[in-house]
């Protein structure tokens, strides 16, 4: 598992997207909120993608692009898009190769029963570099912590 910390280079994604299309880390400039989940449309994920779309206009006014990745289908991100409003960039990792560059694909351990699944987790990325990362997610007050530290960025020169 890799454990990215601050400091680290970013590891570059190149993953299709909702709507079609692909999008590729290099290719954006400005701060990256670049979060992992676990599953499209179950409770704390939707909250997670609300919770992002409420402060998309926050984050944009900071200059960050927020993106959730999960290994859902492109078809399924397009759903979940639809049916809650939400105004976020969802990638499918369906293959799960960001998810184990990134460390979030772990063993998980739910009822007694092991298996592996994705940890949430969120990465800020400026200049190709890890800014912060949140491992082991909880959902309340999770997206107001990353905006502090979106907003607590120097400005771009």
């Amino acid at each position: 598992m890799t454990d990215l910390t601050p400091g680290m280079t970013a590891p570059d994604v190149t993953l299709p997207r909702d709507g079609g299309g692909t999008v590729s880390l290099s290719d954006l400039s400005g701060p990256v909120v670049l979060y992992f989940y676990p599953k499209d449309d179950t409770p704390g994920c939707t909250k997670e993608a609300i919770g992002f779309t409420e402060a998309a206009d926050a984050f944009a006014a900071a200059g960050a692009t927020v993106i959730g990745v999960s290994k859902d289908p492109v078809a399924k991100h397009d759903k979940f898009i639809a049916k809650h409003d939400l105004g976020i960039m969802l990638l499918s990792d369906a293959e799960g190769d960001v998810c184990e560059r990134y460390g979030v694909w772990v063993e998980k351990n739910m009822y007694g029963k092991t298996y592996m699944g994705i940890e949430r987790a969120t990465f800020l990325i400026v200049d190709g570099k890890i800014a912060q990362a949140w491992r082991k997610v909880k959902v309340p007050g999770h997206v107001e912590a990353v905006l502090e530290a979106v907003q607590a960025l120097p400005p771009a020169p």
